[in-house]
């Protein structure tokens, strides 16, 4: 049977059907709220720097927090972990919601709740991350993690999508709403899914750690392809990751465009992202993950440099197409490559470290471009930011194959 069928065999069972299902609805309701959230700041602020800030609020806390994560994921209950932050992070959309529905909201409450998001997500993404090898075999967890990528950009074009219309016909606050109303199906799928009993039996043959979680993470980046592998993903996130939060930008000070336009381009970058996965599992058999996370990255760079010679806005939506799909290809493949390089009872450790670089790097790399758009403007802050991730990705390659010479093609 080939890599392709087994991939969509696992839809078929039970468990891991349930668990995609639910993780898609609930991410349909994240990323209608990411498409109003943004351009709600853009509107109400008109300022790029606090559209920056925004961004910066729900991705800083990975920072400070995201190896606490890591540490719960291995020592703590997963499920219980999952149900508490994700529990107090429903409370903000519904939050914001209420107060749009009133008329009490303010840049600076959105922007407060983007913290608290970002701290439960800190906290407990490392716990959901690690869920698939509780679900799945060992030999189905490249198919597993690719497919769930494919339900993430599935919910990137259909969350955008719908906020697009529901935004104009009746208003941003029901983005936030859908959104808070998704997670319910989410955690219900959870309780069922996880085999509660089997992790607590895996918890206890989990010996206690002697060594405090910052030097298992100095011993796993001892393995100089792990370490520039999350280097890299620091280096995507940080100088490429940009290009999606200040879409919005573009949209209004380019183009001229309204919250439908800005809808259907976040769509487009989804489809870009929904066909990741699909490429990664078509060519699962004669690619190398690694291969792909190093490569995917440099063209990334090049697309973020040409948002500057775009001429109109179907243009800009085939660079977004294009962006999203050698996105989620670099943080699919680098993903896959650091979860089957390291063993179990880190499982949670590794999660956390590529957390960081993701969502840590993001943070930066929003509020750096931020200042930087309200400096020089929104083109050459594209152009700047993405020929300095050219020039650091082919650094990393170079670096990669000094220590392990590789080709594209699997052995």
């Amino acid at each position: 049977m080939s890599d392709e069928t087994n991939s969509t065999s696992l839809l078929r069972t039970k468990r891991y059907g349930a668990f995609w299902c639910g993780s898609l609805l609930s991410n349909i309701g994240s990323w209608m709220q990411s498409v109003a959230e943004p351009w709600l700041v853009i509107t109400t602020s008109g300022s790029s720097f606090l559209l920056g800030l925004d961004a910066f609020a729900i991705n800083a806390p990975f920072w400070i927090l995201t190896l606490l994560g890591g540490a719960l994921a291995d020592r703590a209950d997963k499920g219980k972990v999952i149900f508490l932050f994700q529990g107090i992070q429903m409370l903000c959309p519904a939050l914001i919601f209420a107060l749009l529905a009133a008329g009490w909201i303010n840049v600076w409450i959105i922007i407060a709740l983007s913290l608290v998001v970002g701290i439960t997500d800190a906290l407990s993404m490392p716990a959901f991350s690690s869920l698939i090898p509780s679900i799945v075999s060992k030999k189905e967890q490249r198919q597993a993690i690719a497919l769930n990528s494919a339900q993430f950009n599935l919910s990137r074009v259909l969350g955008p999508a719908i906020a697009g219309v529901v935004m104009v016909r009746y208003g941003a606050l029901w983005c936030f709403g859908a959104n808070a109303a998704s997670y319910v199906p989410f955690f219900a799928t959870i309780y069922w899914v996880l085999p509660w009993s089997k992790m607590a039996r895996e918890r206890k043959k989990i010996a206690a750690p002697t060594t405090p979680p910052i030097q298992i993470i100095r011993q796993i980046l001892r393995d100089g392809s792990i370490r520039w592998h999350v280097i890299s993903v620091l280096v995507t996130s940080l100088f490429c990751g940009p290009i999606i939060t200040f879409t919005p930008v573009v949209v209004r000070s380019v183009f001229h465009g309204g919250a439908g336009d800005f809808g259907t381009l976040m769509a487009a970058f989804g489809i870009g992202g929904l066909a990741g996965p699909v490429f990664i599992m078509v060519t699962a058999k004669t690619l190398k993950s690694r291969w792909l996370s190093l490569i995917s990255p440099l063209f990334f760079g090049l697309f973020v440099m040409a948002v500057p010679l775009i001429a109109n806005a179907h243009q800009f939506l085939l660079v977004l197409v294009a962006c999203g799909f050698l996105m989620t290809v670099a943080n699919t493949s680098a993903n896959t490559f650091l979860q089957v390089s390291i063993d179990d009872a880190n499982r949670g450790q590794m999660t956390s470290i590529y957390m960081l670089a993701m969502r840590g790097g993001l943070s930066i790399g929003n509020l750096l471009c931020g200042m930087l758009t309200g400096a020089m403007g929104i083109g050459t802050t594209f152009l700047l930011i993405g020929g300095i991730a050219v020039a650091l990705q082919g650094f990393i390659l170079a670096k990669c194959l000094r220590i392990d010479p590789i080709g594209p093609v699997q052995a």
